[in-house]
């Protein structure tokens, strides 16, 4: 799949986009990834949040998928 490294999200398809976020999650190198039960929990936790807003955090402005992919990472609120 094809997409603009150099477009803004406002013109972007969402499908696409997502899809190439989802990829680019699932290429993330081992050792620098969580492993998929910690991901799981990661998000579940942000499912419930009441900062969760279309897939970001509300309150940071991250998309919790990729915060939530990465070891290294944590919740800004301390909820993971």
């Amino acid at each position: 799949m094809e997409y603009c490294r150099k477009c803004l999200t406002k013109d972007m398809d969402w499908n696409d986009y997502f899809a190439t976020m989802h990829q680019y999650i699932d290429q993330i190198d081992g050792e620098l990834k969580t492993d998929a039960v910690t991901y799981q929990s990661r998000l579940s936790i942000c499912s419930e949040c009441e900062r969760l807003l279309d897939a970001m955090c509300n309150a940071c402005g991250c998309y919790v998928e990729l915060r939530a992919a990465m070891k290294k990472n944590d919740c800004p609120y301390q909820k993971w």
